[in-house]
């Protein structure tokens, strides 16, 4: 199975984990950046609360080549990133998308739903992580379990990798 890993990064949190995974799982890479950068962080706070798609660049090969693209997206103030936004709403008729969050600590679920409303449909595979764990490399052993998610998904459902981080995140309040 071919496996396109794609991530929008404003802190290197996300690249981190994308490049950890395609080295591991041994796939594909691909990245979004901001077609202004430098935009400042009050303006990607702007684009999160307006729900804005700004312009994006983005260097990969192409994802309907893939059987699976994994997005790895922050999420900022409970949303999707707003260049991932862009990019999830430039590709939505990819027929199999797996969505990886990745946030301070809350905000997984919005993104799902914010993902599912913007494409018509859920994706095949959804996971989230911390910043801390990414951060602290402590995501490393869920890493396995994930890509075998992702590559055996048949059908749309969350990840056991990610039923873990919803249940601390939901107990955690």
């Amino acid at each position: 199975m071919k496996v396109l890993a794609i991530s929008y990064s404003y802190t290197g949190t996300c690249r981190k984990l994308r490049q950890a995974l395609s080295a591991r799982l041994g796939w594909a890479e691909g990245e979004i950046a901001d077609h202004a950068p430098g935009r400042g962080k009050w303006r990607c706070v702007l684009d999160s609360l307006l729900r804005r798609k700004p312009r994006i660049c983005y260097a990969g090969p192409a994802p309907g080549a893939f059987d699976v693209v994994v997005l790895i997206a922050p999420i900022w103030l409970q949303k999707l990133a707003a260049p991932m936004r862009t990019f999830v709403k430039e590709h939505s008729g990819l027929p199999r998308v797996a969505l990886v969050s990745v946030m301070g600590g809350q905000g997984a679920p919005q993104a799902l739903e914010e993902f599912t409303q913007l494409t018509g449909k859920a994706p095949t595979v959804f996971a989230s992580f911390t910043q801390r764990e990414v951060d602290d490399g402590s995501f490393a052993q869920r890493v396995e379990v994930l890509g075998r998610d992702i590559e055996s998904a048949r059908e749309v459902r969350p990840a056991s990798a990610s039923n873990r981080a919803c249940a601390a995140q939901t107990a955690a309040g």
